[in-house]
């Protein structure tokens, strides 16, 4: 009896665990199929100039860069925030999708490296920098702090002025509320049913008084409007945003990395960067002067 209840649960765990295993695995994309294939798949979410929409921005450019490197053509995909990851690992079965459909190769918009995200797929070195910053509309009461020597510091003067205020957040983006811990300062927190795109126009409409944007976005906001919204401050430490490979696409990842390395070198990076993000060595020049020193 004993053997027998031991050989079923062991058969049980082995089991559970070759489930765990097939779940685990994404679908291995190495250069040699890339090639057979003849193109790279950029998976791509429209977003700020990373993705404008409309055939260019930054990682737009940057992935074809990297596709003729690899000497194949450049095909774009469009996918949703929601299913970004999905689409470049494998979806689960359903009525509709088999378990290991994949539809691109590389996730490349803008897309912050977050501890969530490096549970299901591997990054790339960092390609750009980001922030989560409080913006308002200019006609708010809520008045933009004045930097301290520390950035937690100024992260809890933010949030101490959120009490009582709407803020429009993102679920399942860099910024989702849970993330930042809005719930404990008091503010009303409302989860916005439309794009990232839309959050600052949403707020210069009237829609809330605040909304969280990376610091990307609010770039291209202020640029469109200027004069409509102002930053009040940080919400988030500094963060970095990258490419990302799904966990069995190592050899990719790697030649990308070595591709990403030379682009900083030959100065290509820091002109895509002047093309479309020309504020952002402003912002963040300890991040640039490095790239600028490789």
């Amino acid at each position: 009896m004993k053997k027998t209840l031991f050989r079923f649960l062991m058969n049980g765990i082995s089991t559970s665990l070759l489930v765990c295993f097939a779940a685990a695995v994404c679908h291995a994309v190495q250069i040699e199929e890339i090639k057979q294939r003849g193109a790279l798949i950029h998976l791509g979410v429209p977003y700020a100039n990373f993705v404008t929409g409309s055939g260019d921005g930054l990682d737009v450019e940057l992935i074809k860069l990297f596709a003729r490197h690899l000497g194949v053509e450049y095909k774009y995909v469009e996918t949703s925030w929601a299913d970004a990851i999905g689409d470049l690992c494998g979806k689960e079965s359903t009525a509709e999708s088999e378990k290991g459909q994949t539809r691109g190769d590389v996730i490349a918009n803008g897309f912050t490296v977050i501890a969530k995200r490096e549970k299901m797929v591997n990054f790339s070195i960092p390609t750009f920098p980001t922030q989560v910053w409080l913006i308002a509309r200019s006609d708010s009461p809520i008045k933009p702090i004045t930097p301290g020597d520390s950035i937690v510091k100024d992260i809890q003067t933010v949030k101490s002025l959120l009490g009582g205020h709407e803020v429009l957040v993102l679920k399942n983006t860099c910024l989702d509320p849970d993330l930042h811990n809005l719930e404990a300062t008091g503010a009303k927190v409302r989860c916005f049913p439309g794009s990232l795109n839309e959050l600052a126009p949403a707020v210069i409409n009237g829609e809330a008084e605040t909304t969280i944007l990376d610091v990307p976005d609010a770039f291209i906001a202020m640029g469109k409007w200027p004069g409509k919204i102002k930053i009040i401050g940080p919400i988030s430490q500094t963060q970095v945003m990258g490419c990302a490979f799904a966990k069995s696409s190592g050899e990719l990842r790697e030649s990308f990395n070595q591709f990403f390395e030379q682009c900083k070198k030959d100065g290509t990076y820091m002109r895509l960067v002047a093309k479309y993000y020309p504020r952002a060595p402003h912002y963040f020049p300890e991040f640039f002067r490095q790239a600028q020193d490789k």
